[in-house]
């Protein structure tokens, strides 16, 4: 009999690890998959057209709440653990759960979940979400493009809507943006790339991604997410790790793991951060990964309009995974905030309406400045009515896109940049001059 399987995600490496290890494996049920982090994502269905022959009729999608009685109901002999960016005592917990009701835990490594590509690949992940892998990324492309290949991006995936149209998504122009409804959380991640001519892909279907980014290509570049592991073996493994969350690199799961295996890692932040911290992180480096070539970066900000800032009462927008389940209590925004000399951060959360209050509920560590969440039309919508209604004089946008973009903010809004600079020797070109024609 085929070993019963509950898949525990989050709508996106819970499904490469089903398409990669699971469908079409006849030695396996996958009777399910939990969800958690993202709003309204259970209660849905993997659909059959994505789920294989042995599925026709999909695969249930589950609250992560309902796992004991799960696990009872159906049967089930083996929970795998699939998705990023929580503590190593969340996963153990979770453990205890699923042994405690009688099942199997697993964790999959990469020799089950990593794709090899035809074509070179570079993966740029962290150890934690917000640790600055977009604007890495973003660097790493620039080089590429200067060494004369052809870069193609695959982004991490973020599929919250229509999964079989999902499936395989290409990003060549804004238009392809609204035509793919990609949301707030999607836009910030491909429109910096686009920006610069970068072709994206992302979607769910991670083998058929890679096999049409490799027509394009010259070499693929991985954009990771959270501070999850590569969907591709890469030729090059960059991770970054953050001084200001010093000792993070060693407690987050999979973070740790990119710590472990990466080939290059990124001391971002080294220009704001506590030099305390700095030397912390770089011990851990070297005892978790001493054969690491270590790079120190900054990411230093830009504004666009910065006099409008100096004196005035501002509301600050920052990115918001972020704040939320990167537990950050600041980002960029504030940073320019302080910086640029405002007079006062304004405290949205009287203001706030819908699934924004219900964020600040749940994240009670965020305080005096607004999450940019926006997983979906109803979401953003909710963000842009609290932008609106919150008494300031200008709102400080820190997200990586301008959200003026998406949503009609009433008010006077200047926008934060940032982008990687390496400090001393080595660089990242020198580490990705290699890979040149």
């Amino acid at each position: 009999m085929p070993r019963k399987v509950l898949i525990l995600g989050a709508a996106g490496r819970d499904f490469h690890n089903f398409n990669v290890a699971f469908r079409d494996n006849p030695d396996y049920q996958v009777v399910g998959f939990t969800a958690t982090q993202i709003p309204d994502i259970e209660g849905r269905t993997y659909p059959p057209e994505l789920a294989g022959s042995l599925y026709p009729e999909g695969i249930p999608i589950y609250p992560e709440e309902e796992l004991s009685e799960i696990i009872l109901q159906q049967g089930v002999d083996e929970v795998v653990f699939s998705y990023s960016d929580v503590t190593h005592e969340h996963v153990m917990h979770l453990a205890s759960i699923a042994t405690a009701a009688g099942a199997d835990f697993r964790l999959l490594g990469g020799q089950s979940t990593m794709l090899k590509s035809e074509k070179p690949v570079v993966a740029v992940t962290a150890v934690r979400t917000g640790v600055g892998k977009s604007q890495t990324t973003r660097r790493v492309a620039e080089i590429l493009r200067g060494l004369g290949l052809k870069v193609v991006v695959i982004r991490h995936p973020m599929p919250y809507g229509d999964l079989v149209k999902q499936a395989c998504q290409r990003f060549a122009t804004y238009e392809d943006l609204d035509k793919h409804e990609c949301t707030i959380e999607e836009r910030e991640e491909y429109e910096p790339h686009i920006d610069r001519g970068s072709v994206v892909f992302a979607g769910v279907d991670y083998l058929r991604i890679l096999r049409e980014a490799e027509k394009e290509a010259d070499v693929i570049l991985w954009d990771g997410g959270n501070n999850d592991t590569p969907f591709y073996v890469p030729d090059l493994h960059i991770a970054l790790v953050d001084p200001h969350r010093p000792g993070h690199e060693l407690r987050y799961h999979p973070g740790e793991a990119n710590l472990r295996r990466a080939d290059v890692v990124v001391i971002n932040k080294i220009d704001t951060a506590d030099p305390a911290g700095v030397e912390e992180v770089r011990r851990n480096i070297a005892e978790a990964n001493p054969r690491a070539v270590v790079v120190d970066a900054a990411s230093p900000i830009f504004v666009d309009a910065p006099d409008a800032i100096r004196g005035k009462r501002v509301l600050v927008v920052e990115d918001g995974p972020t704040l939320t389940h990167g537990e950050m209590s600041y980002g960029a925004g504030v940073m320019a905030a302080r910086k640029f000399g405002a007079a006062e951060l304004v405290d949205p959360r009287p203001y706030a309406v819908g699934s924004i209050k219900q964020t600040f509920e749940k994240y009670g560590h965020v305080g005096s400045l607004l999450p940019a969440m926006g997983y979906g039309a109803k979401q953003i919508r909710e963000l842009e009515e609290t932008i609106n209604a919150v008494d300031c004089d200008v709102v400080v946008v820190g997200t990586p896109i301008d959200l003026r973009r998406v949503a009609n903010i009433k008010k006077p809004a200047v926008r934060v940049r940032y982008e990687l600079q390496e400090i001393g020797e080595p660089t990242l070109e020198d580490l990705l001059k290699r890979f040149g024609k």
